[in-house]
């Protein structure tokens, strides 16, 4: 199935599922859910980075 989506897809997906839960419950830990997001997406490594660190500085900043 993954050959159907579009490169990039899975990750789009993830951000959005993390950002709907975080709309839902704004006081919930960050990075439980992205350690689900990218195995539910079966992100790749690399993505899996990008998210990692882009929830890591969204956390740091005021």
């Amino acid at each position: 199935m993954h050959e159907l989506l579009p490169e990039g897809e899975d990750l789009r997906r993830a951000v959005k599922w993390i950002s709907g839960n975080l709309q839902e419950d704004p006081g919930q830990p960050v990075m439980p859910l992205v350690q689900e997001a990218i195995f539910k997406y079966d992100l790749s490594p690399r993505d899996a980075d990008f998210l990692l660190g882009f929830y890591s500085r969204k956390k740091e900043q005021p």
